[in-house]
């Protein structure tokens, strides 16, 4: 499992039940586990008030994490009487477990001691019982006697992530979208492949229409094309031009494609003020600001261009010679709609392939298919909020993932984008739970509660249980 902090419900046994072994006493309190990253965080008070140990004696306090076969010590605590203390010292060697123990004389042992471990979280750890062996010793590390103090066991409390059901698309359209820079010749509409780069310029549009008929998932529907001329001839001749240029470049497409009646669709702009607009805008011309006032002005197009071309004759010849052969364009528009797919192989397939042809609701499929929470889960998430990057549902869900994965930043930048339901309240809840900003995580969750999200009032209990352990501890 990847990085989490998750709170731990506590099921302790007897706080402050003393251990007793003939002449000593060991007692334990304020027992709390937390996952934090990944680590288990273990801390409890020792007792030791009541401990009474021979000058040779020693005891030896190891909490150990028992779950079936699956164990794991944490760092020991040793309490030492005088002369075996300082026989270790005087002889340079390790106490009884080594350097990580935790060593106390009895001398200036205190009535409390506060036990604070981490050891790396495993999945066993889960429903695993805490226990406290404790050893006496006497010389010549012999073991005199030893016991087991139970402490409880605890189970991990996870919130429950809330995932949404994205709504079916009924049909999914889709559209490849390209500009198209076709040459004729000076007032004429007979379209020449073979002159300039015109091969060139019209494969651009052949290449798109194959690319989407040679896919079985996908039927073209439409292919628009919108021609557009310059301004600097009478605009009813830039008309027929424009109209004429675009039908004889659709004749052409009909002919190589052999399209059904009524798919391929023309329109025209007789004259391309608005991109002359965006070059003379972007440029440094020394009149440019008088320029865009004139193209924004009320008047007829042909006096408009005339006025241009009078005020500033040679900025009219530079946009002439450098500007006007680009406004002469075709931009053209394959629209087409994909196949709903059902089968989970298929949307598999697809998703790794190209999962631009899924909706929201077929990577929502795909996803259950898979063990809620798992690496393969998660990842359909991930792959639905790059597809769908400004949907709110898609970045809820995707932020779900992500905190189950222990992901809290890309988590968040998820939750910026989810949207204003219930169900995002209670997920920022619960990402604020996790990383401990319980006054917002409660706020959070009681608006999604108040949303009708019955699953926050659990998450609620759990915030409020933390932040009064946090109380205690001030």
């Amino acid at each position: 499992m990847g990085k989490t902090i998750i709170a731990l419900t506590i099921l302790i046994a007897g706080w402050m039940q003393p251990l007793r072994a003939q002449h000593k006493e060991v007692g334990v309190a304020d027992a709390a586990f937390e996952r934090n990253g990944s680590n288990i965080e273990v801390d409890f008070d020792i007792d030791l008030s009541r401990l009474d140990l021979k000058s040779t004696g020693a005891v030896l306090l190891t909490p150990r994490m028992v779950n079936g076969n699956d164990s794991v010590d944490l760092p020991s605590v040793g309490i030492y009487g005088r002369r075996r203390y300082y026989h270790y010292v005087r002889n340079g060697e390790s106490m009884l477990t080594g350097k990580d123990e935790t060593v106390l004389r009895t001398a200036d042992c205190p009535d409390t001691f506060a036990y604070s471990a981490a050891v790396p979280y495993g999945e066993w750890m889960s429903g695993a019982r805490l226990k406290l062996a404790c050893y006496e010793y006497g010389c010549c590390n012999s073991i005199l006697d030893e016991w087991m103090l139970g402490l409880g066991g605890y189970v991990e409390y996870v919130p429950k992530m809330l995932y949404v059901t994205p709504v079916a698309q009924g049909v999914k359209t889709d559209s490849i979208t390209g500009t198209a820079y076709v040459i004729f010749e000076v007032d004429k509409t007979v379209l020449k492949p073979e002159i300039m780069d015109n091969r060139t310029e019209i494969g651009k549009i052949n290449a798109s229409i194959d690319t989407v008929r040679s896919d079985k998932d996908i039927t073209i529907l439409n292919v628009d094309l919108k021609g557009f001329a310059s301004p600097e001839s009478p605009y009813s001749h830039n008309a027929d031009l424009a109209k004429g240029r675009v039908q004889a470049l659709k004749t052409h497409l009909q002919r190589l494609h052999h399209f059904d009646e009524g798919v391929v669709r023309t329109g025209y702009e007789p004259e391309n003020w608005e991109g002359l607009r965006r070059f003379v805008e972007r440029s440094n011309l020394e009149h440019r600001s008088e320029i865009l006032a004139m193209i924004d002005s009320g008047m007829e197009p042909d006096a408009k261009e005339a006025a241009i071309k009078r005020a500033y004759p040679d900025e009219y010849k530079f946009l002439l010679d450098n500007c006007y052969p680009s406004l002469r364009r075709t931009d053209y528009c394959i629209r087409y709609v994909v196949r709903n797919f059902t089968d989970i192989y298929d949307i598999e397939r697809i998703m790794r392939t190209q999962p631009q042809k899924l909706s929201l609701n077929e990577l929502y499929l795909l996803a259950n298919s898979h063990e809620p929470g798992s690496d393969e889960f998660c990842d359909v998430f991930d792959v639905a909020v790059k597809m769908y990057p400004h949907d709110a549902v898609a970045n809820l869900n995707a932020a779900n993932a992500a905190m189950q994965r222990g992901d809290y930043v890309s988590s968040q930048r998820y939750l910026d984008k989810a949207g204003n339901s219930p169900e995002a309240a209670y997920a920022r809840g619960v990402h604020a739970y996790l990383t401990k900003d319980y006054e917002r995580a409660r706020a959070l969750l009681e608006e999604a509660r108040k949303g009708g999200i019955a699953e926050a009032e659990t998450v609620i209990a759990e915030t409020e249980k933390r932040m009064k352990k946090l109380a205690a501890k001030k």
